[in-house]
This record gives structure tokens, C-alpha cells and sequence, in this order.
């Protein structure tokens, strides 16, 4: 890595009022972790030319970007989009609409679309995610939840080295047992990602046990860490957001459930209704958009890990708890880092928020979020609202208080991220080794603890 120029520093220093020495914490641990970056280079490639080479199969043409209205039956991009991503993921077929509001829709669809009353659902991979738990009937029941249509649940935790219990997976797989779905990014759950290999060998496993059971991937977060998609290596379904990493930071809106051509019909059947499938829907003119995101992916994902990964050692430095640490293989885009107090928690965010091209002039604040068990801050100056391939931090407000940073449409711009969290915790007095003194301009409010 470049050490950075003076003319850069002066700039940071004078624009934004970022101390020196927390610039040089984030050259050292620039410098540190190259060699780590380098090993994202061909992952990049990879998954660049397999994404061209789904654009060159499928004969994309400007006049896949047009749209019409009604019922949307004469869209011709709208099935080009899908078989671009099924070839992209390595995957017999895929939905891709703007109408799958998130990544918790999409799963749902897979969820609802394949099971029936008296199926059992099986997590792997602990409690799923906190929006979840509605869709499953953990909680919120009467709304029309799996619980509430038949579907009982079962979860199985993970081994305390973080990887699937598959002798705990087979004692708890019934004659009921239809589908056992892994999420494979940590959620707010202290662990480390799921690895390609790691899904691998949990679908050949559980292949082994019973041909006919269904392997479903929570994939948020974790589209081309690797060379690789979890259909691509043995799981039946997986699902995700287009306004995190297939989507480059372009999309608007929009979620896929990709896998078996059989299980994504059933999955458009629930979109829509039965006979309809995905025969009918708008795409709204944003094919153009999903299409040139999915484009620009690889190159927007490669930034953000680099960024996740320049996090992981700048406070693990400090001595800080992250995870997963600074070299170790990732399988989404996310740090965690336990920052022990919630007013550590919400400076980190407020750093985050203040670095962004959006409302970088907004303080964020805890609310209760639609979904969530616990109060939640998110810091989010998005181009897309919500968007978490855009930089943005988020933590539930619950010991032991951990942050959660992911994304940057560029790595510089994940950097950034990272030296405006550290600005406003020591702005607080709460980074070690650095006093609540304010750094030396004060006509700036972008990092001033407002």
C-alpha cells in the first residue's frame, strides 16, 4: 500500500477535523494487512469475468432496458435479468424482481413457496436473523407466520469453534423435516461467516442423510466473497437483497431466490399467486439498473471486504475484540467489533454517519425498528436508503454492545468510515490512548461530537 500523501492528510485534517495520530493507526494498519489485500485481487477477477460471461451467454441489448405497463407480460428484460443471475450464481434459475421488498422478503418467498403445514424447518446456524423470527413464528404469531400455517421450527446451534453441529443436525432431523436453511452471514450474532467449503460439506452431509431434503442459504451479505455461490456447491435455494452486495450499489430496490428451476417457481408462485408465477410484474425501468449493479459487484464487494478487513486491525490494534480477526478467511462483508457500552456504540455509529455523502449532518439515534427485538441504531447516509453495500454501521443496544460495520462503494470510502468512527470515539474520550480534546479546526461540525 501507498503511504498516504501529505497533501491527503492536510486535507483530512483541515476538511474534517481528523487528528493526525489517528491517521497514522490507519496507515499502520493499512500497511499491516496488504498482504491480505492482494489475496482479494483474483476473487475480484473471478467473479468480474463469470459475471461478463453471464452478460455475453444471455445476449444482453439496450432493449432489455425498456418497460412497459399492465401486467408486464411483453417485458423482455425482465427474464433476462433472472437467467443473468441464475448463470452468474451458478444456478438452474433465478427471480429477480424490484418488488421483493429486502432480504427477509426473499427468504420468505423461498420459505413460504416450498413449505407446507406439517413440514419442519431446521436452522443450522443458531437463531436466525432478529426480522426472521416474525416469518417463523418465533414471535408475532397470528400475523401468518410459518408457526401459524403448520410449519414447526427447530434450530440447531453452532459448535463453539463456529461451524455447523452436523452430528447435532442429524439428531435433530424428524421424518417432518423438509428444509434446513444456514444463514451464512453472522446477523447480530457474534461468529464469524460461514465459508464456501463449510456450506459445501454441510449439503453433502445432509444429502447423505436424506436425497430429498432441502438445503436453503440465508446468502445476505455474502454474494462473491468467493469464487463460488452456495448453489454452486451443493445447496437447492438461496435468497438475498439486491441493495446489498449482487446489487454494486446501484440498485434501487429488489431481492433474487436463485437455486432449482422447480424451487423458484414454487417461490414465484408465492410472489404472485398460483398460475401466475412470474409470468406477471412490472420491473418499473430498473432493469438497467440491476443489470449494471450486478456488473459493477465484484469491483463494489472487493472495496467494502478490504474496508471490513482494514477495520478488523485498526481496532483489533487497539485492543478491541473483532471478529472475525484481521486474517482471518472471510465469508461476508461484515466486522463486529465489541465496543462494551452503549455510548461507545452510538459515537461509532455517529462517526459512520458523519463520513457519509448523505446526511453526514444527521446524528443517528436508537429507535425500535420494525422487526427487531431490541432497540437498534443504524448509521446509514445512503445514496439508497438502507442500502448496506453503501458504508453503514448498525447494533442492537444490548450488551456486550457490538457494532456491526460493513460496506463502501469504494474502499477508500470504507476507509473513511473507519477513521471517522475512530474521530468520534476519541471526540467522546472513548478510544484508547486519545483524551475528549477536540482536534485543532473548529469550524467544522463533520467530526465534532454534535
Amino acid at each position: 500500500m501507498c503511504a498516504m500523501h501529505d497533501a491527503t492528510r492536510d486535507l483530512l485534517i483541515s476538511n474534517f477535523q481528523i487528528d493526525g495520530r489517528i491517521l497514522d493507526l490507519v496507515e499502520a494498519a493499512e500497511a499491516a494487512v496488504a498482504p491480505g489485500f492482494a489475496a482479494q485481487g483474483d476473487i475480484l477477477a473471478h467473479n468480474q469475468y463469470k459475471v461478463l460471461a453471464a452478460f455475453a451467454k444471455n445476449r444482453v441489448s439496450d432493449s432489455h432496458f425498456a418497460w412497459n405497463t399492465g401486467y408486464g407480460y411483453d417485458d423482455a428484460g425482465k427474464g433476462v435479468l433472472s437467467r443473468v443471475f441464475a448463470d452468474a450464481f451458478g444456478a438452474e434459475d433465478a427471480l429477480v424482481r424490484p418488488i421483493i421488498v429486502n432480504g427477509t422478503h426473499a427468504l420468505a418467498l423461498a420459505f413460504f413457496g416450498v413449505l407446507r403445514p406439517g413440514d419442519e424447518l431446521i436452522y443450522c446456524t443458531g437463531s436466525p436473523y432478529d426480522t426472521l423470527h416474525a416469518v417463523i413464528g418465533l414471535c408475532g404469531k397470528g400475523r401468518g407466520s410459518l408457526a401459524d400455517f403448520g410449519v414447526s421450527y427447530k434450530q440447531v446451534e453452532l459448535t463453539p469453534a463456529g461451524r455447523v453441529d452436523l452430528a447435532a443436525l442429524r439428531a435433530a432431523i424428524s421424518k417432518r423435516t423438509r428444509m434446513v436453511c444456514l444463514q451464512r452471514a453472522t446477523g447480530y450474532a457474534w461468529r464469524r461467516a460461514i465459508t464456501m467449503e463449510e456450506i459445501g460439506e454441510w449439503a453433502r452431509f445432509v444429502k447423505e442423510l436424506r436425497a430429498d431434503l432441502i438445503c436453503m442459504v440465508d446468502n445476505c451479505y455474502g454474494e462473491f466473497l468467493d469464487r463460488a455461490e452456495p448453489v454452486a456447491v451443493g445447496a437447492d435455494l438461496m435468497a438475498g437483497s439486491l441493495i446489498k452486495n449482487p446489487g454494486g450499489g446501484l440498485a434501487l430496490t429488489g431481492g433474487y431466490v436463485a437455486g432449482k428451476a422447480a424451487l423458484v417457481e414454487a417461490a414465484a408462485h408465492r410472489m404472485t399467486c398460483p398460475g401466475i408465477g412470474d409470468e406477471c410484474g412490472l420491473t418499473f425501468g430498473q432493469t438497467r439498473t440491476m443489470l449494471q449493479g450486478l456488473f459493477l459487484a465484484p469491483r463494489t464487494v472487493n472495496g467494502a471486504v478490504r474496508g471490513a478487513i482494514l477495520c478488523a486491525k485498526v481496532f483489533e490494534n487497539l485492543g478491541y475484540a473483532v471478529c472475525p480477526g484481521s486474517e482471518e478467511k472471510r465469508s461476508d462483508i461484515i466486522t463486529t467489533v465489541r465496543l462494551g457500552s452503549p455510548e461507545a456504540l452510538i459515537a461509532f455509529c455517529e462517526g459512520v454517519q458523519a463520513a457519509a455523502p448523505i446526511d453526514a449532518h444527521v446524528k443517528p439515534l436508537p429507535w425500535d425498528m420494525p422487526g427487531y427485538e431490541d432497540r437498534v441504531i443504524m448509521a446509514a447516509g445512503a445514496f439508497v436508503q438502507g442500502s448496506s453495500i453503501e458504508l453503514s454501521a448498525d447494533g442492537p443496544l444490548r450488551p456486550p454492545y457490538n457494532v456491526y460495520f460493513q460496506g463502501g462503494l469504494s474502499y477508500e470510502h470504507a476507509k473513511f468510515g473507519v477513521i471517522g468512527a475512530l474521530q468520534s470515539l476519541a471526540n467522546k474520550g472513548l478510544l484508547p490512548g486519545f483524551g475528549a480534546e477536540r482536534p485543532v479546526r473548529t469550524d467544522s461540525a463533520a467530526f465534532s461530537g454534535r
